[in-house]
């Protein structure tokens, strides 16, 4: 969607699809704007608690069936296990993810790591074409006036036709930028620290496994500590998803940058700084 700040002021029903880096405040804004009456559409929520929820629950049971106790409790279904993803805990999902390595230090074989990047690629392009619904729903069923999109910062990888140009046509795309080499250097360091599972488009795994591996000196995925090769690949992966991003806010939204976000309080803030975004592409 297109505005001008006196048409957007006007807009009745506003939708902002939120786009970036992980820790740039995208959910800390739409927790924000939850407060304030909008309807908060987690990507990564909705992932978990649909499309990833029964294969979560068979690693999950898997994993049960290896205690002799539990293996016994499941079989006579004397017991039940459900998942409990949060917004703000997504721990089932990222366990599902998983990473990369040697089986001694909790990593995955490619195969499998590669099976289950595929199956979170095709739950979170589902997640997005759920969003017109759940605008739909959010107003229909619960009243909420507004809707704010919280994607995951895999969005730029997805490579899928139509799945950019549906958000544009139902949501206001705003990209929040990181603008500093301190800022980008912390936020990598800050993923370094406590290296989470990550997905990866198969052209950038396929390129640069095989460079971690020479690095390393090591022969095989068995091999690799799966925290490490995190920590190699994460600032490799960073610099590789910001053109990307730029691709998608350049045709079809909006940019602001992570100190701008950072001086939101309110949704007063948001909406002001929404004008200002949109006043700036159109200069």
């Amino acid at each position: 969607m297109h505005f001008t700040p006196e048409s957007f002021r006007a807009w009745p029903t506003k939708r902002v699809t939120l786009l970036g880096m992980s820790g740039v405040g995208k959910t800390h804004i739409s927790g924000m704007l939850r407060g304030h009456d909008w309807f908060h559409f987690s990507g990564d929520y909705r992932i978990g608690t649909r499309y990833l929820d029964e294969p979560i629950l068979d690693l999950i049971k898997q994993q049960a069936m290896q205690v002799p106790f539990l293996r016994d409790l499941l079989r006579r279904d004397w017991i039940d296990i459900k998942n409990n993803i949060k917004i703000h805990d997504l721990g089932p999902v990222l366990t599902f993810v998983g990473k990369l390595g040697g089986p001694e230090w909790g990593g995955l074989p490619l195969d499998e790591f590669t099976r289950r990047q595929a199956a979170y690629r095709e739950a979170e392009i589902a997640a997005m074409r759920d969003v017109p619904g759940f605008i739909r729903k959010g107003q229909e069923i619960y009243g909420y006036p507004h809707f704010v999109n919280d994607v995951g910062g895999s969005l730029c990888e997805l490579d899928e036709p139509g799945v950019i140009e549906l958000l544009a046509e139902h949501t206001l795309i705003l990209y929040i930028q990181t603008t500093s080499r301190e800022e980008e250097e912390t936020l990598i360091r800050r993923a370094q620290s406590d290296p989470k599972p990550l997905y990866f488009r198969p052209a950038f795994l396929e390129e640069n496994l095989p460079r971690y591996l020479e690095e390393k000196g090591l022969a095989y995925v068995a091999q690799i500590e799966p925290n490490d090769f995190a920590r190699w690949i994460f600032p490799r992966l960073f610099h590789s998803r910001i053109p990307r991003y730029e691709a998608i806010a350049g045709p079809h939204g909006y940019t602001v940058t992570s100190e701008e976000a950072a001086q939101v309080r309110d949704e007063r803030d948001f909406l002001a700084l929404l004008e200002a975004a949109i006043a700036r592409k159109g200069s």
